[in-house]
């Protein structure tokens, strides 16, 4: 049995596959996100508590031995932790907006534009570079006590190992440099956080791989540290061919492009992510709202999420004029563009619009969204997708109408499946990629519903670039 741990924002998961890569179970855990005035915080010892109950459950229901497990987990995000792994304070999400001002001013001075011309990666409220020079000014004393500043899934390892480190793909945000793999220490600089460099953790390269202390899994059971939860996900959905991409249509819409080319030139936005082959990234857009934006249209209509499909088929593609802008997240947009202050617009909107015609345009809003990212990433190969978005039809029809290609939909715990197929890697197991990857089903567009949206495409662009200039003043 190989087991993949997929540290989740609001679940936590752990699934077991066979040799094969059939997935034999899934246990999961939710897990809090306190939500308050922009700010994001997640209970560290809550998150890890759900690691251990999920693989105590797994374990429980599928006896075999535990041959190899795999850890990924979401990204970004700062979790403060002392010598021995445990919590400083409450781990900062990636979905935190309190660093917006500081962003703000980087954009201003000219230091976001420098740290991406070094690194490929795009600063934006929620990732490390900002929350830690936020502590450094606001709450000191938190950074004075911690040993480590880490990402969520080397809590977990450190935890569940004792070993502190990362890897490549998380430390791409924001301190690597994509050439040597190495921190660049003059963008710590840059962050003014030199006097906490002590706090970053070790890049492991290739990852980490330790054996498991009792908690959750048998000791002495080998474990993988990484990628975090994008690269898993390519790496699970068979997505590693120069110009193929994937969509992650979940909590968060994030796209990504497999290249073997570094141009730190264009617009800054998004982030190069290393992988574990050197010389290869993953050229990623993660926009920051996917299925939380459809989630808060259901909630404030108080439909189900079970009657989506059929309220896609009472209402055409346009939606009766409803147009949505999908930008709901209190930290703004990060990808393909950085604009901390944009927020969602929904518009044309009348007595008569339906729950109906507000639900297809929030999808197709996101479905846009994505088709900006999918460009800017630079993709020319066939498209993959996964997220909990999938397990709508009617969305998986209307997004390939949108988005006017293909989709290779890839089903079941993909990140899982990565993190396996990773530690695999990493441990010398041969398992067969292309078995473990193989679609669950391929959804063609319509061409006239394809056409038409090519047209609304540019419409969608033109109110996204007033929006900008509204936010900009």
């Amino acid at each position: 049995m190989y087991v993949g741990i997929d540290v989740g924002t609001s679940v936590v998961k752990a699934a077991a596959f066979d040799v094969g890569g059939r997935q034999l179970a899934v246990e999961a855990r939710p897990v809090g996100l306190a939500l308050d005035g922009g700010r994001a915080e997640q209970d560290m010892d809550e998150v890890y508590g759900a690691v251990v109950a999920v693989l105590d459950a797994l374990t429980a229901r599928v006896p075999e031995p535990v041959e190899l497990a795999g850890l990924t987990g979401q990204g970004d995000g700062v979790w403060l932790v002392d010598a021995a792994g445990r919590p400083v304070r409450r781990a900062l999400s990636w979905m935190d907006g309190r660093a917006h001002a500081l962003v703000g001013q980087w954009l201003a001075d000219g230091t976001f534009e420098a740290v991406f011309r070094r690194t490929g990666s795009a600063l934006f409220p929620g990732c490390p570079g900002p929350l830690l020079a936020w502590l450094d000014r606001h709450e000191p004393a938190a950074l004075d006590a911690a040993a480590s500043a880490l990402y969520c899934k080397d809590m977990v390892f450190q935890r569940l190992t004792g070993v502190r480190a990362t890897d490549v793909s998380d430390a791409s945000m924001p301190f690597l440099d994509p050439r040597t793999r190495t921190y660049d220490n003059r963008v710590v600089e840059l962050l003014g956080l030199t006097h906490r460099r002590r706090l970053l953790p070790p890049v492991s390269d290739p990852a980490a791989v330790a054996k498991t202390r009792g908690e959750g899994l048998p000791a002495g059971t080998p474990i993988a540290d990484g990628p975090y939860d994008l690269p898993a996900c390519a790496l699970g959905a068979g997505v590693t061919a120069p110009g193929d991409g994937l969509l992650i249509v979940g909590t968060c819409l994030a796209s990504l492009v497999a290249t073997t080319e570094l141009d730190l030139t264009g617009e800054p936005a998004g982030l190069y992510i290393s992988t574990d082959r050197p010389g290869h990234w993953l050229r990623a857009m993660p926009a920051m709202v996917g299925t939380a934006a459809l989630d808060w249209v259901l909630k404030t209509t108080g439909v189900p999420l079970a009657d989506v499909d059929g309220l896609l088929a009472q209402t055409p593609p346009g939606a009766h004029g409803v147009r949505v802008l999908p930008y709901f997240a209190s930290s703004g947009e990060r990808a393909p563009f950085v604009e901390p202050r944009l927020r969602a617009e929904l518009t044309g909107v009348s007595l008569e619009t339906t729950p109906a015609d507000l639900v297809r345009a929030t999808c197709e809003g996101i479905g846009h969204a994505a088709r900006h990212c999918l460009r800017a990433a630079g993709l020319t190969g066939s498209l993959a997708v996964c997220g909990g978005g999938t397990r709508s039809p009617a969305w998986m029809r209307l997004l390939a109408d949108v988005l006017g290609r293909p989709l290779r939909i890839v089903e079941g715990e993909v990140g899982a499946r990565g993190a396996v197929l990773a530690a695999a890697g990493r441990h010398g197991v041969d398992l067969d990629a292309a078995a473990w990857t193989r679609p669950a089903a391929i959804v063609e567009p319509d061409p006239a519903r394809a056409a038409y949206y090519a047209g609304e495409h540019e419409e969608h662009l033109r109110r996204l670039g007033e929006a900008r200039e509204r936010v900009r003043g």
